[in-house]
C-alpha cells in the first residue's frame, strides 16, 4: 500500500469519526484535514450555532492527541496563552509554566474577541511550532494545529484579525445553515438523546494517532506536483496581483500554501499526484481570506470568493 493511499484511509476514518457527531460536516471537515495535513492552521468563521466549536472537538476527539480550548475574551493576556515564568520562594528561581497554547489541537474560541496584543501570541507558535517564555524557546508538540473560530456579523467589542495573522491561516472555511434533511437529521439525533457536551456518548472514539499524523503529513509533501501545475499556480496568484478588484493581491506564501493544500487534497483522494482539479477545490479556502476587494468593486458586490471564480475562469488550465 502506498502513502497517498495511506493518507485516503485516515480521511476516511476521520470524516467518518466527525460525521458520527456533526451534521452536514463534510467541508469543514475537509478544511481540518487539508490544514493538519498541511502542517497549517484552519479558521471557521460563521454565526453562532452553526456547529464551528462542536466540529473542532469532534475532530480532535477522532485525532486523539492532546487538546485545549482557549475562550478568547477581551481581557485575555498573551501569558495566559503561551504561558509565564513563576517565582519559587523557597529555591529563590524562576520557571517556566507553558499556558493552554502547549497542545497538539489547541481551540482558539472567538479569537476576535481579544486585542491585538494577544492575538499575536499566536503567531509564533503558528509560524514555527514553538513560543518564548522570557527568552527560553519552548517546542510544541508535534503534529499542532491552531484551530480558530469567529462570529462574521457582530462587530462590537471585536478585534479584527490584521492581514498578518489571517496569513498564518492555511484555510479559511464558512459555515452555514444546514439543508433541510440535514437540520431534520440534527433534531432526530437530538430527540434520541443526543447531547454535544458528551462527545463520548456519540460514539467518537481517537481514530489515529500522533506518529501516523506526522508520517501522513510526510506523505503530503512528497505528493508530486508537475511543473504545469506549478504554473498553474502561479498564474491563478499572479492574476490576483492585476486583478482591478483587489486592492491586495496572494502573496508568494498565499502561493506556496495553494501548492502545499492541493499535494494534501490529492493525498485525501488517495492519488500520489496533484491535479489542476485539487487547486481549484483548495483554492478559495486558501486564497479568500488573503485577498482585499477593492472598496469600490466591494459596493457593487464583488468578494473575495467571486473574484478566485473570475480568475479560475479566466487562467488557462493545463493540460494532464
Amino acid at each position: 500500500m502506498n502513502d497517498s493511499s495511506s493518507v485516503h484511509m485516515l480521511a476516511e476514518r476521520l470524516r467518518a469519526a466527525v460525521g458520527t457527531a456533526v451534521v452536514g460536516s463534510e467541508r469543514v471537515t475537509f478544511g481540518l484535514m487539508v490544514a493538519l495535513l498541511s502542517r497549517g492552521h484552519v479558521l471557521i468563521e460563521g454565526v453562532p450555532g452553526t456547529g464551528k466549536t462542536l466540529a473542532v472537538r469532534a475532530f480532535a476527539a477522532a485525532l486523539g492527541l492532546p487538546f485545549r480550548r482557549i475562550q478568547f475574551t477581551p481581557d485575555l493576556m498573551p501569558s495566559d496563552v503561551v504561558g509565564t515564568s513563576v517565582f519559587n520562594p523557597q529555591s529563590a528561581t524562576f520557571s517556566v509554566r507553558p499556558g493552554p497554547i502547549n497542545a497538539s489541537v489547541v481551540l482558539a474560541d472567538e479569537v476576535n474577541r481579544t486585542p491585538p496584543k494577544t492575538q499575536a501570541a499566536l503567531l509564533e507558535a503558528m509560524e514555527e511550532g514553538r513560543v518564548t517564555i522570557d527568552g527560553t524557546p519552548i517546542a510544541l508538540p508535534r503534529p499542532f494545529i491552531v484551530c480558530a473560530t469567529q462570529n462574521p456579523i457582530e462587530y462590537e467589542g471585536t478585534y479584527p484579525l490584521p492581514e498578518a495573522q489571517l496569513d498564518r491561516f492555511t484555510v479559511k472555511i464558512a459555515t452555514g445553515y444546514p439543508q433541510q434533511a440535514q437540520e431534520l437529521d440534527l433534531l432526530s439525533r437530538v430527540a434520541a438523546g443526543f447531547d454535544s457536551r458528551a462527545l463520548e456518548i456519540a460514539g467518537i472514539s481517537a481514530v489515529t494517532n500522533a506518529s501516523e499524523i506526522v508520517a501522513a503529513q510526510d506523505a503530503v509533501r512528497a505528493i508530486h506536483v508537475a511543473p504545469e501545475v506549478q504554473a498553474y499556480v502561479y498564474a491563478i496568484a499572479d492574476a490576483t496581483r492585476a486583478h482591478p478588484k483587489l486592492a491586495l493581491g496572494a502573496s508568494p506564501r498565499a502561493a506556496v500554501t495553494l501548492l502545499v493544500a492541493a499535494q494534501a487534497a490529492a493525498a485525501i483522494d488517495g492519488r500520489d499526484f496533484a491535479t489542476p482539479d485539487d487547486v481549484k477545490e483548495v483554492a478559495e479556502a486558501v486564497l479568500a481570506h488573503r485577498l482585499i476587494v477593492q472598496p469600490e468593486a466591494e459596493i457593487e458586490g464583488a468578494t473575495a470568493a467571486s473574484v478566485i471564480a473570475e480568475v479560475l475562469a479566466s487562467v488557462t488550465v493545463p493540460r494532464a
